[in-house]
Formats: structure tokens, sequence, C-alpha cells
């Protein structure tokens, strides 16, 4: 299957699509240095809510597919040089809005837990009067 959404994505920050299917989508990130919040190389939770959501955009799969909201839940820390892995399913869907349930994981570990709401609308929510 072939990505519909969200092409301009820099994959270094928000991860490869590795796996696309009808409400399916697996997204990977290797985690920079550059994404460290500290010394330690803690990893800012912004990158790996980035995966997250990107993940679940890709689920849904449309050209227009925004962000309504989203809750979210960091359950274990995330270091540099680390590959998280983001599998997100779509467990609700009709007419604009779209429920998406993100897990991030390293190896064994989850790292986020979350639901996405995301939305389809009419046209680019750029374009006037959308």
């Amino acid at each position: 299957m072939e990505a519909h959404t969200h092409r301009g994505i820099d994959p270094a920050l928000c991860g490869e699509p590795v796996a696309l299917g009808p409400g399916r989508a697996t997204v990977r990130l290797t985690l920079l240095p550059s994404m460290a919040a500290d010394d330690r190389g803690l990893v800012h939770g912004g990158f790996v809510f980035g995966l997250a959501d990107y993940a679940a955009m890709l689920a849904v799969n449309d050209p227009l597919v925004v962000l309504g909201a989203a809750e979210v839940r960091f359950v274990a820390p995330a270091t540099v040089g680390q590959t998280v892995t983001a599998e997100a399913v779509e467990e609700e869907g009709s007419g604009k809005k779209r429920l998406v349930a993100v897990t991030v994981r390293r190896d064994d570990t989850t790292v986020l837990t979350g639901r996405f709401t995301c939305i389809v609308p009419a046209r680019h929510v750029l374009d006037p009067g959308a």
C-alpha cells in the first residue's frame, strides 16, 4: 500500500513507514542526538509524539487528514540511539472523524500509548473558508 498523506514528512524527524494497510500503519524512528533534552541522552517526548502522530495519519491515509486531538501517556523513557516503532490501528471511523490507537515501543518496552482523533476535512485546512 502507498502513503497518500503527509508526503513532505522528514523521515529523520518523524520516522519511516515500514508497513501500511487499510486502517493500519507501522512507522520506525531512530532517535538522534539532536533530539536529546539533556546531557544523558533523554529524548524529548515531542519527537516520540511526532512519530505516533505520523503513524496515526498513515493509518487513516487520506491526503487531507489532520490531527484534531490526542490523549497520550508516556510510560517509559527513550534515549538517543534507540529505535522506536509506532503501531497505529484505526478503531472507529465515520464521516470526517477517525479514532486511531497508537502504541510506541522500543523492543518489548512500551514507551507511549495514545488515542488520536483524526479529522478528514472536505478540503485542505489552509484553503480559504476551511
